[in-house]
This record gives C-alpha cells, structure tokens and sequence, in this order.
C-alpha cells in the first residue's frame, strides 16, 4: 500500500512538473503540488528501502558536500565554428550544396549557458555531465537532478533504450537578476551575466543551492549509435514528446534567403526573450547528408554558429570611479543610469584610460553609447554630442591614488597611469596575492578572491609569504570554510612548492612581467639570484625583455619588503632554480609562432612546451615577424583579423604536429611524469571503446 502510494505521487509530480515547467500550462497550484511533494518526502523518510535516485523529491537538493569525478564523454562533445559574417555563412551553405547536393538546414537560437550531456538508460536520467576538454567533462548528476526542466523519467515509450542528449543549462534573466540582488544585499561579488551564473550554479558543491538558483535547461541534439530516425528534426520532435524542453523556435530553411530571414528576425526578436542568447546556429537537418560532411577534428562540417553583432544602448554617465589594479594600473570606470543591454541591466562599463576618455570627449553627464564587448563587458564607444547640456565641464583624470594617495605616474610608451607605492597600496597587495594563487601561476585550489580579502582583513596574510604559514585550524575558523576546505586549501599550499620555477617568477606580479617572459627569464638565468643580482642592461639579454620591463624588474628587487618576501619563499621551499630540460630539435628555430583557440587533442600549455621543445619562439600576440600561427576552434577575432591583414599562415593544431614530426614533445619534469604516464596509460586501455562522431553526435 506504501509503495503504491509512493510510486501514485511520483507519477503525479512528475507530470505536474512537466506541465509546469515545460508545457508552462499548470493543471493544479502550488498549494497542491507542495503538498503532495510533502507527502512523497514524509513517506520517502518513513521507507528508506523504496529510496530512488530519479524521485521528484531530489529537485529540492541535499546539503551535502560533493566533489565532481571526472568522466569520459561515449560521444565527443565538439564546438562549432563561428562567424560574424553574412558572406561566410553564404560561403558554408554554397559548400554543403556543392557536396551532398539541394538540401535542408535547421535554424535555431545559439543559448548563451553552459553546455550539458545527460544520458539516459530505460527513460531514466542515468548521468549529466559538462563539456568540459570535449572528451571529458565533469559528472554533476545530483546538481541536474534539481533543474525541473530536465525529466527524471521520460514520457512514453518509443525512446532509444540508451542515448544522450546535448543541450544548454540556462539562467533566465529573471532569475539572475534576482541572484545579484541577493548578492548585492549580502556584500557578496554580483555575477557577470547569466552564462557565468549558469557555469558557477551548475558546479556548486551542494545541489540544494542550485535547486534555488531558478536554472532551466533546454536540449538540442541527441547522439546515439542507432538513433531511428533520419533527420535532427524528427529526432527534437520526437525528444519533445519524451518530455524534454526543446525551443519553440526552431525553422526548416531551404535556401539562403529564408537563413537569412530567421537570423534578421531573432537579430531583434531576441531582446524580448526571457534567456540569453547570442546568435544562431544552422545545421544540415537530414543525418545522411551529416554523415557524409563529416567533421574535422575540432567540428562538425554540416553545422556552424552566427553570432550576432554587440548590442548598443544610449544612457546617461553619472560619475566615474577609479579602480587600482595589482600592477597600480588606474582604471576608470564609469556609472551609469541603469540600462538593458542584451539582457541585463548594465549600470557600469569601462573607460580604459585617460587617451581614451580624451578621444571620445567624455564627460560627466553626458548621454554616452554603450556595447558589450562579445556580449559580456560593457564598455562606451561614443557620445551624443547633440544632448549634451551647455554647462557640462571637460573631465579632468585624477593625479592621486584614489586608495592611498599617492602621485601617479605614466610610464614611456603606456597610456595607463600607475600607483608605484606596490608595497603599502591595499589593492595592490590583495591583487598580487590573487595573481600568486592562480593557476597559471601557484595553482592554490581553494582560495577565491573573497576568502583572500577575508584572511587579509583578519590579519591573517599582508602578503604572498604567508600563505605559507597559515594552518588549517585558522583557517576552519573562517565563514563558509570548515575543517574539510581548510585541510584542501593547506595541501594545495603545501603542492604548490613544486611548482617550477618559471611559474613562481610569474606569480610574484612583477610589473610587465606575463607568462611567456617570466619563461624566457627562468630559462636564461636558471635561478631566481641570478635574476635578482642582474643589472637592467643583463636582463635586456633575455628574450622579449625591453628597457622598461629591465627596469621593472630591477625596481622590484631593489625593494627591501620584496626581497624579505623572497627570502621567506625561499624558507618555504618553492622552487628557485629551473629545472634542466633537454630540448627535443631545432625543428621550429628561430621562428615565433602564436598559439590561439581551443583544441582537441592538446591544451594551448602543452603546444607552447612542443614549440619551445622543438626550438621555436611562442608570441603571446600576433606581430609582422609572426611565422605562423596554430589556430584552433574559437581565435579570438582580433588575432585572426590581424594574422588576414599580414598575411600570416594559419596552422591547425594535426598540420603543426606533422611539422614536429608527432608529440614527442619534452620530457616530463618529475611533477608531471606521474600524470603523464596515467594518461596515457588511460588513453590506450580506452582506445577500443572510444566513439568516433557519429549519427546525431555533436558538440
């Protein structure tokens, strides 16, 4: 009688739920669904032997702590390539026709979350996992779990016995905006847009916070081995009626004319929709004419993303803020007469610097254009000059530290003013501890932005030296931590003393100094006294070290507070010698090469250590005496625009491996010998099980 009853409420919430939050058509209230939810959990807790991992009663979420294991994807989950251009997605239709013929495209709007693979086994959700590399993502099953979107069990009976389906985890703007206002209320840092609350939501570590963040989830592709149908539109119309979210929005077009119509529809459409989005996607619709595109090794051929064009707003500027960044860089920032801008409410965009504001002619009242830079960060491009008010004043940029006081000074060639007190300027130190941490540099799990300000509050750091020193019980101590992440953030502190040399010249902040130079740095000195003890004019022999990134760096150490912190470093135990690295060829000597994108088969890391291994030179930006550049999926448009205008060659990631003759790569330091043999030993142990893309698979 019990378990008949569980099983009633079940079938009864879990249509409900459908109809609710899919159909968006309720057949009863809230009154009446809490209380048969209520039920159903009094119940569940009074029979634990009939407990159900797919239970309506999971959407609420559980309390406890869960870390995320890594999981194999049976189906690549590749990306999509982009364009901007009208005439490039005319060039993509005019190749499909040449190649398979007169054929059908299904257009759809591009959501703008974070994408998902839920797999289900016998109509149950068995499995959700991110993209992650493409070829592993993340297991969040329980965190799905919550999103009411997505169904537990499916509806019907003609569903594939095992399949994935492809989609996007969404936050509407409704919920995000009420996320920010709760942030905000709290003192908390407010998300960016909807995308990056999506992201953080779904990896939270407790699914109960996510069961309250309002996510939604719509699906846009099954992948499956046997899949019955023969057309990705009769798949979604038969996925809608398994009882997933599938867009009302979608449209068969059968010529360039009518791909066109849907993109200039939704180009406008889309501000008056209650989720992000940011462009279109167009797919061959028949799985025959996929099949036999097929796909490179990043995307598929038959498919291929619009974006559409930065929204702009005319608002008012009310005042302007300064911002010290962790070199002293003073950025401006500008207040706004709260706007909607692609979605959000956009109440500060960036002025850069003091030539820009000059340049545009910016002043305090004015009515001023604002956009969102690849729909994230909004910035000012121009003036109204035709609504500004007679006796609005030109805007004077400050000469004083907005923190400490201190005189600015602009250094030769930069259009940035700087704070040089680095050592006694709060931000600075914060920003210089945050730069130490992260993963590029330190690789200090555990120790966001807020938790460094809240140990710098409590007196517990005042710089990167005292990392070092902190214990796990002080740290237990803090609000949101607990013994469990104090111990995880005290074994991250202790790991990072392996971390090689290179990265740690990089995590001190010195001004000037990136990633690749503090590279070049390491392999020319070797040790960090060498580095230290060398004259501006010694340490201009280096690669990509100039006049005034020599004289940065011997201001730094010249500094007694800097060089009693290396000295306590040094105490700690972090690396301050390179380690001796055996280069593979000269292969690729004397030429600079610029890495840029995303790839299958090799992070942008390991392809900068197989130029350097081979004797060439990486280039973090594209320059006239670029060679050529390994270009992956997602370059950013400013280097591909560039590398057009120079005519630099693009290099796909298997072209440059050709060059190399295969990745043999480096050696591997003892830090990651160990890592390297697991994967690679994982790699062929899964070499017979690996699915290649396939009918319906994709991104």
């Amino acid at each position: 009688m019990v378990q008949e009853r569980i099983m009633e409420l079940r079938r009864a919430l879990n249509h409900h739920n459908y109809k609710y939050y899919v159909e968006n058509s309720p057949e009863i209230s809230d009154f009446e669904f809490d209380r048969m939810m209520r039920e159903l959990q009094d119940l569940e807790a009074a029979h634990p032997e009939y407990a159900d991992p797919n239970s309506p009663t999971v959407r609420v979420g559980s309390d406890i702590t869960a870390d995320f294991a890594s999981v194999e994807h049976r189906f690549p989950m590749l990306s999509l390539s982009n364009t901007y251009s009208i005439d490039e997605l005319r060039e993509f239709v005019e190749r499909v026709e040449r190649e398979v013929g007169e054929t059908e495209f299904v257009c759809e709007l591009k959501f703008d979350g974070t994408a998902i693979s839920l797999t289900y086994e016998d109509g149950r959700l068995m499995q959700a996992a991110t993209r992650g590399d493409g070829e592993r993502g993340d297991d969040v099953t329980a965190n799905a779990r919550t999103i009411r979107s997505i169904p537990l069990e499916l509806r019907g009976d003609d569903y594939p016995r095992l399949f994935e389906i492809r989609g996007e985890i969404l936050m509407p703007y409704a919920s995000f905006d009420r996320l920010n206002a709760e942030r905000e209320q709290n003192g908390e840092p407010l998300f960016a847009n909807p995308r990056n609350a999506a992201a953080g939501t779904l990896k939270q570590q407790q699914s109960s916070i996510v069961a309250k963040r309002g996510l939604d989830c719509t699906l846009y592709q099954l992948a499956g081995e046997s899949l019955p149908y023969e057309s990705h539109w009769e798949s979604m119309e038969h996925a809608r009626k398994w009882g997933f979210k599938i867009s009302d929005k979608m449209r068969i077009c059968r010529s360039m004319q009518e791909i066109e119509e849907f993109i200039n529809y939704w180009d406008t459409g889309r501000k008056a929709l209650p989720f992000p989005t940011d462009g279109v996607v167009i797919k061959v619709n028949r799985y025959s004419d996929q099949r036999a595109l097929g796909f490179t090794a990043k995307a598929p051929r038959w498919a291929v993303a619009y974006k559409f064009k930065a929204e702009q707003a005319l608002t008012k500027l009310l005042s302007v803020d300064f911002q010290v960044g962790r070199t002293g860089a003073i950025t401006p920032v500008a207040n706004l007469e709260p706007v909607q801008l692609a979605g959000t409410t956009v109440k500060r965009a960036t002025l850069h610097n003091a030539e820009q504001i000059a340049q545009l002619d910016i002043r305090v009242g004015d009515m001023v254009y604002v956009e969102k830079s690849g729909e994230i960060i909004p910035k000012i491009t121009g003036v109204e000059h035709s609504q500004r008010e007679r006796d609005i004043r030109p805007f004077e940029f400050i000469d004083k530290c907005p923190v400490c006081g201190t005189p600015l000074v602009r250094y030769e060639g930069e259009v940035k003013s700087y704070c040089p007190n680095q050592s006694h300027c709060r931000p600075q130190i914060l920003g210089r501890i945050i730069h130490f941490i992260r993963r590029k540099a330190m690789d200090i799990d555990g120790l966001g932005a807020e938790t460094v300000e809240l140990l710098f509050e409590r007196g517990l750091i005042r710089d990167i030296a005292d990392l070092y020193d902190l214990k796990a019980a002080d740290l237990a101590k803090l609000p949101r931590l607990g013994d469990k992440s104090a111990d995880n953030i005290v074994r991250s502190i202790d790991a990072s003393r392996k971390v090689p040399f290179n990265r740690v010249l990089f995590g001190l902040g010195i001004r000037f100094v990136g990633e690749t130079t503090a590279k070049y740095l390491a392999e020319h000195f070797r040790s960090m006294d060498a580095v230290m003890q060398a004259t501006p004019e010694e340490l201009m022999e280096s690669e990509e070290v100039g006049e005034k990134i020599a004289d940065s760096i011997a201001d730094y150490f010249a500094d007694e507070s800097n060089r009693t912190i290396i000295e306590r470093l040094r105490k700690a135990g972090l690396q301050f010698e390179a380690e001796e690295r055996e280069s593979v060829s000269d292969t690729l000597a004397g030429r600079n090469i610029v890495v840029s994108g995303t790839f299958r088969e090799h992070s942008r890391d390991r392809l900068k250590e197989l130029i350097e291994a081979h004797g060439g030179k990486v280039q973090s930006g594209v320059a006239a005496n670029t060679d050529f550049i390994i270009a992956g999926d997602k370059m950013g448009p400013t280097k591909l625009q560039k590398a057009k205008k120079l005519g630099i060659r693009l290099v796909s990631e298997e072209e440059f491996i050709g060059m190399i003759g295969g990745d043999s790569g480096s050696a591997p330091t003892s830090a990651t010998a160990a890592k390297s043999a697991a994967s690679t030993e994982r790699t062929a142990a899964d070499a017979a099980t690996k699915k290649t893309p396939e009918q319906g698979s994709l991104f």
